[in-house]
């Protein structure tokens, strides 16, 4: 009885203490929530911003462009009277001459009068409903920006961790080789391998351990440890006693930060989403902003996003190309401009003076660059033609050799640049695709052998050769204490750290191997 009563007291102490604390809001619990949401629901976001900029756009088509009405605008007269008097008023007579060719001279430099861009009465509604759509869709562009960061960073940080680790492991990247100069990724690697808490995502953490161990025979001891940024002494450092903030900012390791913000800011889809992010927002100021959200179609859909990455596959050819073009359009500038200047003129309108397109270096190379490059029959289309000149048959000559060098091969270079790439791109995406339609991925073994009965291959490659189980056995692995593991376990596992795939099946499966008993029992 004395127990009970013990237990029922302390019950009742417990619930009182529960009762009289204050309720706790665990505001990272929270956090953590909404980022998990975001994260699987981020192609709906995206979808759902793509929809509505497409209703933004929409509406657009239904804006217009108008003049502001002056107040004078009523009064039916031809306008002089008020234009002289004005004149006289403000500007004083300087000099005597016809006052009618004054004012015609003053009515010709008349400002233009102002426009502004609106819709109309009847749809006065669209401007509020852009408006609302307009916020939505930056606070859709954000969600997007918060669910990348948080799904795909992550992942992208783990890739590239695990890169570094098996360039240093298996090549001697960083430790006997170093990357290729025009390698800029390899080069800003070099930075983490030093890091304390490099690998943080990977999940092999001893992979500096075992390089230390691979290269101890032939570099010091001291200097491997320095490059890998390893304590030297196997006795660890006692941990410092230090509180506060500097010691906060002390016991970080700022050099895999730096690393991780790099790798962080150089994805080009976290890019695209800061881009995609910043546009929403002007868009809220000028609408016409929400124009440039319509190429997340081009983004989004893997067939029109080939076109894209066409012009970005030879990307570096591409820029030597065009700035091999600007040289000798600039080499072409200089000969003209000491040749040939005289038919870069255009006569001007009457009383202004003629229009000089090459008797400035810069606006002459400016003027070769924009009609030059872009008229079809090179720069002799867009210039006074050379008839009667006394230099007639050299301006001839350096008309033709502008339309053949320009014209004809470094824009059909820069042309087949794009095309092959998105040649080479589509038969690469086509080859991945059939591989994976008439192969299996495990073995390798075609669809028209293990078609031979009924819905063999459809159930070969989902119930005995599954990819997906193949996945789940290696995390298992991964995952598994070495100690605990089976004899073919650790046999897949030795495999594996060795990155030798033989133990995938290749060129065998359950089918073939009861053939073959057949064949052996018959014989």
């Amino acid at each position: 009885d004395a127990a009970m009563l013990a237990a029922d007291e302390a019950k009742k102490k417990k619930a009182a203490s529960t009762a009289g604390a204050a309720p706790s809001f665990d505001i990272g619990k929270y956090m953590k929530k909404l980022t998990s949401f975001l994260a699987r629901n981020f192609f709906q976001i995206k979808f759902f911003a793509l929809v509505i900029a497409f209703l933004i756009n929409f509406m657009l088509l239904f804006y217009k462009v108008s003049q502001i009405e002056s107040d004078e605008e009523g009064a039916e007269d031809d306008g002089m009277g008020d234009i002289a008097a004005e004149l006289a008023d403000d500007e004083p007579a300087e000099e005597a001459g016809d006052p009618g060719e004054d004012a015609e001279d003053d009515g010709g430099e008349e400002e233009d009068p102002e426009e502004y861009i609106h819709v109309e009465q009847q749809f006065w509604y669209l401007e509020r409903c852009i408006n609302i759509l307009g916020m939505i869709h930056c606070l859709f562009s954000l969600c997007m920006l918060i669910a990348y960061y948080n799904l795909k960073i992550p992942l992208a940080i783990f890739k590239r961790e695990k890169q570094v680790s098996r360039k240093m492991e298996f090549d001697g990247i960083y430790i006997a080789e170093q990357p290729e100069d025009d390698d800029l990724n390899g080069h800003w690697d070099k930075m983490v391998i030093s890091a304390k808490s490099f690998p943080v995502n990977y999940w092999d953490k001893f992979v500096k351990k075992r390089v230390r161990e691979k290269y101890s025979e032939t570099f010091e001891f001291d200097a491997l440890s320095e490059i890998l940024g390893m304590d030297k002494s196997a006795i660890p450092a006692d941990p410092s006693s230090e509180t506060g903030i500097i010691a906060t900012l002390k016991n970080v390791d700022w050099r895999y930060q730096t690393w991780q913000i790099g790798v962080t800011v150089t994805d080009s889809t976290f890019l695209y989403l800061i881009f995609y992010f910043v546009f929403s927002v002007l868009g809220n100021f000028n609408y016409f902003f929400f124009a440039a959200h319509l190429i997340d179609v081009a983004i989004g859909v893997p067939a029109l996003r080939i076109i894209l990455q066409a012009i970005t596959y030879n990307g570096k050819e591409l820029v030597l190309t065009v700035g091999l073009l600007s040289i000798v359009c600039y080499i072409y500038t200089v000969l003209a401009f000491n040749f040939f200047r005289e038919f870069y003129v255009a006569e001007g309108e009457e009383g202004e003076d003629p229009d000089q397109k090459c008797h400035d270096v810069f606006t002459c190379f400016v003027f070769h660059l924009y009609q030059g490059v872009r008229a079809g029959g090179g720069i002799g289309d867009v210039i006074e033609p050379p008839d009667g000149a006394d230099n007639e048959y050299v301006r001839i000559l350096f008309d033709f050799s502008f339309f053949l060098f320009i014209t004809l091969i470094l824009l059909a270079i820069i042309q087949g640049f794009i095309i092959d790439a998105f040649g080479a791109l589509r038969d690469q995406l086509q080859g991945v695709e059939d591989e994976l339609a008439g192969n299996c991925f495990i073995c390798s073994i075609s669809s028209d052998y293990l078609d031979q009965i009924p819905h063999g291959f459809d159930t070969h490659v989902q119930k005995e050769h599954n990819l997906a189980n193949y996945l789940f056995f290696l995390m298992y692995l991964i995952n598994k204490d070495e100690s605990d593991y089976t004899g073919q376990e650790t046999f897949v596992w030795n495999m594996y750290q060795e990155r030798c795939w033989d133990f995938f099946p290749a060129g065998d499966c359950f089918r073939k191997q009861y053939e073959s008993e057949l064949g052996g029992g018959g014989g």
